[in-house]
């Protein structure tokens, strides 16, 4: 049977008691659990499609068949805003989940409000995860004020899915490590068909979604910087910037290489490339375990084109455990599994994660080349040129207020410079409420 926390705990708290009785120190214990965990269920709260959901129920089953002691209620939902909104009233109402998976662009409101434990008092005890095991790109984006606040599952990136059925057909290049933006542009104007001749293509070369978080790594390559550090404005108004999203827009309005608005909302991004009508998508690797699905046609990925330098933008997800769990030693209990060498080689070998633990990330459960990608050490070559959007409080409400603007743009054919000045004035306020709290 898998080893409880509550055990060692115990070992641990009688330790730290009797030092402060013998020193007189007030210093908090790292917990103050005691004795065995009793037979009790947590409430683990996730999202996702029907594939990611079901890497995620693997991790449990293998949890629930090491130890008899805490039974998982995995609590699943289909919609990322579904989540925050279900979170943020059981949080509100006193009745949260143990356990929610978010990415960390999101987490950031719900620590401002206190609600998050800090998982640093766990990784200092002995005996469990290891902090300098993961890879720290992804923890230190759910660190705040020198605490852990949230343990990352995953240290995925965007990169570039290709039909390699397309490319064969078209006689183009599969793309490499160090491939430029025009010769992106170029390779899926390639791609993009159009066999009738009635001006609407039944294939387009690339799908990419008109928002910030795809336009940011552009940004970053090109040497600009998104936002001022600390955040407190967007800087799309600076050259480099705006010169990055000019050629953002100009996939749709000038190249044509993407699809209208019209045809984006009747069938989207991952459909197209499924079902064989797109030669490229960007996206980051949740799309995996559905794409493993695809008999028709090989596919494999690649990294992101560059400006001037090479760049991607972290997309991390990661356990966060609510102050008010009733709980949190069981909770901890089943991290140590689901983070763990185990838990993470489960959830690898489904295809969800790029593991966020360096051992496992590098081992044939993530790299297997028979396992679509083929090429999945893409993903590990990223890690060093990540970098994150900020996790300030409001950055779901400026993301939200950029993106509507920024893909109006995008599609209208709306001068870069024009849309820039719009978004920072929109997003201004919600940077100051941010910085003010």
């Amino acid at each position: 049977m898998m080893r409880t926390r509550g055990g060692w705990f115990a070992v641990v708290a009688a330790i730290a008691m009797g030092l402060a009785a013998c020193t007189g120190s007030d210093e908090p214990e790292a917990s103050a659990t005691a004795g065995s965990l009793a037979p009790q269920e947590i409430d683990v709260l996730v999202w996702g499609d029907p594939e990611e959901l079901e890497a995620y129920r693997q991790v449990v089953d293998g949890y629930e068949g090491a130890q008899e002691t805490v039974t998982v209620n995995l609590i699943e939902l289909a919609e990322r805003d579904e989540l925050i909104a279900r979170l943020s009233t059981s949080i509100a109402g006193g009745n949260p989940p143990d356990l929610f998976l978010l990415n960390y662009r999101y987490y950031g409101q719900f620590q401002a409000k206190g609600a998050l434990e800090s998982m640093t008092p766990y990784l200092d005890a002995e005996g469990g995860l290891e902090a300098d095991r993961f890879y720290p790109e992804a923890m230190e984006a759910f660190q705040d004020g020198g605490q852990q606040t949230c343990m990352p599952q995953n240290v995925s990136s965007l990169v570039v899915y290709y039909n390699e059925d397309l490319f064969a057909d078209a006689g183009v290049k599969t793309p490499e490590a160090g491939w430029t933006w025009a010769q992106m542009v170029a390779t899926a104007s390639r791609l993009t068909e159009d066999a009738d001749g009635d001006g609407t293509p039944e294939r387009y070369g690339l799908g990419v979604d008109p928002e910030m978080i795809r336009l940011a790594p552009f940004i970053w390559s090109n040497l600009g910087a998104l936002t001022d550090e600390p955040p407190t404005r967007f800087t799309l108004d600076y050259t480099k910037d705006l010169q990055a999203m000019q050629a953002f827009f100009d996939l749709r309005t000038k190249h044509g290489v993407t699809p209208t608005d019209e045809e984006a909302e009747a069938e989207d991004f991952e459909t197209r490339f499924l079902n064989g009508t797109l030669g490229m998508l960007m996206e980051s690797r949740k799309v995996v375990p559905t794409f493993r699905t695809i008999s028709d046609f090989g596919w494999d990925v690649a990294p992101l084109p560059q400006w001037v330098e090479p760049a991607s933008i972290l997309h991390s997800d990661a356990y966060c455990m609510t102050a008010a769990s009733e709980h949190q030693d069981a909770a901890w209990d089943f991290l140590e599994y689901a983070l763990g060498a185990e838990g993470q080689t489960i959830a690898a070998k489904t295809g969800r994660t790029v593991p966020s633990l360096i051992d496992v990330a590098n081992s044939d459960a993530f790299l297997d080349p028979s396992a679509s990608p083929a090429h999945s050490q893409v993903f590990l070559d990223n890690v060093p040129v990540l970098q994150s959007v900020p996790h300030i409080s409001t950055w779901p409400e400026i993301e939200d207020a950029a993106n509507g603007l920024f893909e109006e743009g995008y599609y209208t054919g709306a001068e870069a410079a024009e849309v820039a000045n719009e978004i920072i004035r929109a997003t201004q306020p919600l940077f100051d409420r941010a910085n003010a709290g």
